[in-house]
């Protein structure tokens, strides 16, 4: 999912966007998410319990939705591939692209 502050509200607020993304998860499907990206899966409700990274700004967002927030330049939890902005974006790439090879992840501990 991509970042930004606008595509990431106006992500959220679609019932269609968030229903799209909670599939993906009760799935296990891989995903990758930057920046703000993360506030989709907060109103998904898909957060609790994973770890994960985000534009800093989201941090208590994330907290408040039970994920555990962490500045790192790539998190990767249960297929989850998450990054804090554009400048992690070769780490974060390189990491989708290994998550997505993989497929389908179910019950994976949190790595980075």
């Amino acid at each position: 999912m991509p970042g930004g502050t606008v595509g990431a509200d106006n992500l959220r607020a679609s019932e269609e966007a968030v229903n799209f993304v909670r599939g993906f998860f009760e799935a296990g499907k891989p995903a990758g998410v930057i920046c703000h990206a993360p506030w989709v899966l907060v109103e998904a409700d898909v957060v609790k319990g994973r770890g994960l990274t985000s534009f800093w700004s989201l941090q208590t967002d994330v907290r408040n939705a039970g994920g555990e927030w962490v500045d790192e330049e790539v998190v990767t939890d249960q297929g989850l591939v998450t990054s804090r902005y554009p400048g992690d974006l070769e780490a974060f790439c390189a990491k989708i692209v290994e998550e997505f090879a993989e497929g389908k992840h179910e019950g994976q501990k949190r790595s980075t």
